[in-house]
């Protein structure tokens, strides 16, 4: 066979609802990304295997689970860990990737034949469409000139903070803001409903998809070089996020909002065109085994996923089990919150091994204009200051109806209707801990930590109690911004 060109775009912390062909109401918002669609397939139900940057393209590039391939958080793989770059390379690929160089180390372990930094001040720190044009036109002329197919992993830095238009990019991109064409206004953005509707929220809201148009514009160059180049036509193009959206609820978590990507696929000839698939789940870990399975080469890495490909070509493949299993283990500061999810279609699960209702959650998303603004509103809004402060203390776990609540407002972990469908969850993750041998099992499945769980709900309790919010209930945390809804979210 022929073998493909790879082409990998990956966005840096879009939301899946974000882009137009995954339903975003904003105007204009990715004309090139929506393009793209229409000529491929879109998945309705893909998910990274880890919300936050560097650990999540690891997974990508092992098909492996962050504590199989020695990089939980943000670190290297570990040095006996195959890549699917060294793996291409051996079976005469030409290898590239444009940005994000640091979140694939050590790069000796990435065999890239081309490497473009995109963050240096010449660079324009990763934002300017011009610069992705440019330096994929140079990568296609290297692999034509090299007479091999290649891989190449183009990564946009764009959504991810600082945000376009914002007083953080003008802070720490030295007085200007940089090659967006387009910016929203607050009264233009649109509210994902696990964010409250206020004037702050807007305003950086504004500024996040101002940056998503951006970074679509980065995308559309990239794909504008590889048709300039001739190449169009034998490349398998994937475009992906590797996480969620920098807010509250979403990156560096296990929720929908957190390990849902966008994902698009094009390939002439293989794909059909304008085609979608609402019922497969697929995960970040199935990345490497489903380029191997294009590329006609055997999985010698031993990849903990499953290829993709028949249901990227439209067949049917019975053997998927319909769950993905996701984490969180470190943030980018090296705080430790271990938490563990499965999930299928309708419902989540989710095992936050580090809640004991004392300990804080921290992240880079309580930096921005929304969390602050979520806290001055608390102090007046009894609602708004219950989701506060279930973000920052959770429970130990949580179960969500996505089909009534997509958003997860409200935690179904008591409610006597779930307890069938839990404690088949609760199996399931099990199972997956044991089967890929997670660090994680057990103290999860121990009688002790049953009892910590407990404990650990009714010290959270308790301390609602104590910041004036008696008549909380945890496991009905419903949306507090939206109006006609019942605890249920429906």
């Amino acid at each position: 066979m022929t073998r493909p060109n790879i082409l990998l775009l990956m966005a840096d912390d879009l939301n899946y609802n974000s882009i137009g062909c995954f339903g975003c109401p904003v105007d204009d918002i990715t004309p090139n990304l929506d393009k793209l669609a229409s000529e491929g397939v879109c998945f309705d139900n893909a998910h990274v295997t880890i919300a936050v940057c560097q650990p999540s393209r690891e997974c990508l590039l092992t098909g492996l689970y962050p504590h199989k391939n020695g990089a939980p958080g943000f670190m290297p793989i570990s040095s006996e860990i195959p890549t699917l770059t060294e793996t291409l390379k051996e079976n005469g690929y030409f290898n590239g990737i444009i940005g994000k160089l640091k979140h694939a180390v050590p790069m000796e372990k990435f065999a890239w034949d081309y490497a473009s930094r995109m963050m240096e001040p010449e660079s324009n720190y990763g934002r300017s469409p011009d610069l992705y044009r440019s330096r994929s036109k140079e990568f296609f002329e290297m692999a034509k000139e090299s007479g091999k197919p290649f891989f190449l992993m183009a990564n946009t830095h764009d959504p991810h903070r600082p945000f376009a238009g914002s007083d953080d990019e003008v802070k720490k991109f030295y007085g200007y803001h940089i090659y967006a064409d387009r910016f929203y206004k607050s009264e233009e953005a649109w509210v994902p409903g696990f964010l409250p509707d206020l004037p702050d929220v807007r305003k950086e809201l504004a500024q996040y998809y101002s940056s998503v148009h951006r970074g679509d514009q980065s995308m559309g160059a990239v794909l504008d070089s590889l048709k300039e180049a001739g190449l169009e036509d034998e490349t398998l193009v994937i475009f992906m996020s590797d996480n969620g959206m920098a807010f509250p609820f979403a990156k560096a978590n296990c929720y929908l909002n957190s390990t849902k990507t966008p994902f698009i696929a094009k390939w002439p000839g293989h794909i059909a065109a304008g085609t979608r698939n609402n019922t497969d789940l697929i995960s970040g870990v199935d990345f490497t085994p489903t380029v191997l399975q294009a590329c006609g080469l055997e999985d010698k890495m031993k990849c903990d996923g499953k290829s993709y490909l028949s249901i990227l070509e439209g067949k049917k493949d019975d053997s998927r089990d319909g769950y993905v299993y996701t984490q969180f283990n470190l943030t980018s500061a090296f705080n430790s919150y271990p938490m563990r999810c499965v999930q299928n279609k309708r419902y989540g699960y989710i095992f936050n091994a580090w809640s004991d209702g004392e300990k804080v959650f921290k992240n880079e998303a309580q930096t921005g204009l929304t969390f602050n603004a979520m806290v001055k509103a608390g102090e007046e809004n009894k609602e708004i200051k219950e989701r506060v402060d279930f973000f920052q203390y959770r429970v130990p776990e949580e179960f969500y109806d996505f089909e009534k609540d997509p958003d997860a407002l409200c935690n179904l972990i008591d409610d006597p209707e779930y307890q069938e469908e839990i404690a088949k969850m609760r199996s399931i993750l099990n199972s997956y801990m044991e089967k890929y041998k997670d660090p994680l099992l057990e103290k999860y499945h121990t009688e002790a930590y049953d009892k910590r769980i407990e404990e650990a709900k009714a010290a959270f309790i308790e301390k609602m109690k104590t910041v004036g919010n008696e008549s909380m209930n945890y496991r009905n945390v419903r949306n507090p911004w939206k109006s006609g809804r019942n605890k249920r979210g429906v």
